[in-house]
């Protein structure tokens, strides 16, 4: 429970130590006061939004500290997620700083922590309703969760959601993939006609410069079989012996030099370097024969030669520009073809799991609907209970559950209904005018569900809001049941709610003549009489009136209590 509050330098409050008792706190004082700034400093405490308005004026910062106390084992699993120990003695201490310059800190057990971990506790800790509540009871689409928290639906509704947001996500792959796989196909064509043209001509590395080397080799094989001839006579001379050739004259060279080299000794090294020309004009002669004979190209490898550069170029300025791009090309072909048959097969394997997936969503939200269906029974009977003891005996509830298509939700759309008076048929819940019928409606709602959650501290600012006479005594008396098992904090105007309290709290609001200051005081006996006259009469307190207040006090309510068989 929340056993402490403490605030400084926030709006008109320049510091106060508020105690709570575990059972049923109230709040009253003056309409401006400043009743609204303490549920505003809770919701900030707890990791809600904030601004820097909210800093005392010339004051650096705001603090607020909540201090919790018998903590539940939930808390504790929270506290551990978050990475935080929890203190021996089950104490829970959040911390909030707001600065005058926007920005904020925030503490759980004196570490430091973000306002995000401040809400995540803050769930778990304190369920506060206020006049925004009643609107969103008013919609709708919270029907559905309201009906949830109440049949402990929590967990098939995750479940469900679960393999929901699974169909969704294969769902979206499954679209995008049949948009590639349609350009695919379209592509496909095309890929399998550049593959199929190039594997056709089984090219390899290199082969167009090989080819274009024989092709030219081939192109003028005549003219240099006609050198290589000439060259071969120059060298050996000709075949009649009519003419010398270049070997010839060398070794009749170095006969001549050999002969004087005896009584003219420089000329035996130009003798010896002869020979070495010799020998090297012998292996360049035979190399021009061999090469002679080697060029021997007839007209059909030279056709042959011909088409295959032919097409060689032709698949070069097609896919190139060089062979290595028409290869590289080609195999890329053919991966993107063996890819698109993936896709195929890929494709295949998605729409069979979307169908698996869609039957098992189905399934699911036919349970979850039949289980709501069962939970609006229950829900609508307990609601029309609590209304009826809180001074609305003639109320008709009912909860409409209509299937429709699947949601992130189910398959199921939710809507209260409601009469409120003997004759009138069943209408939105959005139709009633009454903002005290909305208060007790929005009480009861909360007495029901919160049987099936472990928050112990329930904050409710004004719920008295349109109500008075029997309708508020009976709001108080409810307040005051809730209370036996779960800490209870109310802001009210009315003195059949104040008196119902354990633990009255005042909040004044005084002036030095140049700032305001809003305190906060825990009333004795004494005090609240004082302030149940106040509330039932105005400034002006009679004896009449003090003497009703403490009727209404000592009067005390256990025996108007219902028990939990009547409630």
């Amino acid at each position: 429970m929340l056993s402490e509050l403490y605030i400084k330098n926030l709006a008109v409050i320049e510091e106060a130590n508020i105690p709570f008792t575990d059972s049923f706190n109230v709040f009253t004082g003056e309409t401006g006061a400043g009743k609204s700034i303490l549920v505003n400093s809770i919701s900030a405490v707890l990791g809600q939004r904030t601004n820097k308005d909210i800093v005392r004026a010339g004051c650096e910062k705001a603090i607020i500290t909540a201090t919790f106390t018998g903590i539940s084992d939930n808390v504790k699993k929270k506290l551990t997620e978050l990475g935080v120990d929890s203190e021996e003695d089950d104490r829970l201490l959040l911390t909030r700083e707001i600065n005058s310059d926007g920005g904020s800190s925030a503490r759980i057990n004196m570490r430091t922590a973000t306002a995000s971990a401040l809400r995540e506790i803050g769930e778990c800790l304190v369920n506060i309703h206020g006049q925004h509540d009643n609107q969103q009871l008013l919609s709708p689409e919270n029907h559905l969760f309201i009906l949830d928290s109440f049949g402990e639906l929590e967990g098939l509704r995750n479940d469900y959601t679960d393999s929901f947001r699974k169909l969704q996500s294969i769902s979206r792959e499954l679209k995008k993939m049949a948009v590639e796989y349609r350009d695919s196909m379209q592509r496909e064509q095309s890929l399998k006609a550049a593959a199929d043209e190039i594997d056709a001509l089984a090219l390899t590395e290199n082969e167009d410069i090989e080819v274009e080397t024989e092709y030219r080799i081939a192109q003028n094989s005549e003219s240099i079989k006609e050198s290589l001839s000439a060259a071969a006579v120059m060298m050996d001379g000709d075949e009649d012996g009519e003419l010398e050739g270049a070997i010839e004259l060398i070794r009749k060279c170095i006969k001549a030099l050999y002969a004087v080299s005896e009584n003219y000794g420089g000329i035996k090294s130009l003798c010896e370097r002869l020979d070495s020309v010799s020998v090297e004009l012998d292996d360049i002669s035979s190399e021009i024969s061999h090469e002679n004979e080697r060029i021997d190209i007839d007209g059909e490898r030279y056709g042959y030669l011909t088409e295959r550069l032919n097409s060689i170029n032709a698949i070069k300025k097609k896919y190139g520009p060089e062979l290595s791009d028409v290869l590289a090309y080609g195999k890329s072909a053919r991966r993107e073809l063996e890819l698109i048959n993936d896709s195929t097969s890929e494709l295949e394997r998605l729409s069979a799991e979307r169908e698996r997936l869609l039957e098992v969503v189905s399934e699911k939200a036919k349970t979850l609907s039949l289980a709501r269906e069962r939970a609006a029974e229950r829900f609508s009977e307990q609601v029309e209970e609590e209304l009826k003891f809180l001074d609305m005996p003639d109320v008709k509830l009912s909860v409409k559950v209509e299937k429709g298509k699947l949601t992130v939700s189910g398959m199921d759309s939710v809507e209260i209904f409601i009469s409120t008076n003997k004759g009138e048929g069943m209408k939105p819940l959005y139709r009633i005018a009454s903002g005290g019928e909305l208060s007790r409606i929005m009480l009861a709602l909360k007495n029901v569900t919160a049987e099936k959650d472990d928050i112990e501290t329930l904050i409710f600012d004004e719920i008295d809001t349109g109500v008075s006479g029997r309708a508020a005594q009976k709001i108080g008396i409810k307040l005051k049941q809730v209370s036996r098992h779960r800490q209870v904090i109310c802001v009210t105007h009315l003195s059949q709610l104040a008196v119902m309290a354990d633990n009255h709290l005042l909040i004044e609001k005084s002036s030095d003549g140049s700032r305001t200051f809003t305190h906060v005081k825990r009333l004795d006996f004494t005090e609240r009489k004082y302030e149940i006259a106040r509330i039932m009469c105005g400034s002006d307190i009679t004896e009449t009136a003090l003497k009703n207040a403490e009727e209404l006090l000592r009067g005390g309510v256990s025996a108007q209590l219902p028990s939990s068989a009547d409630s």
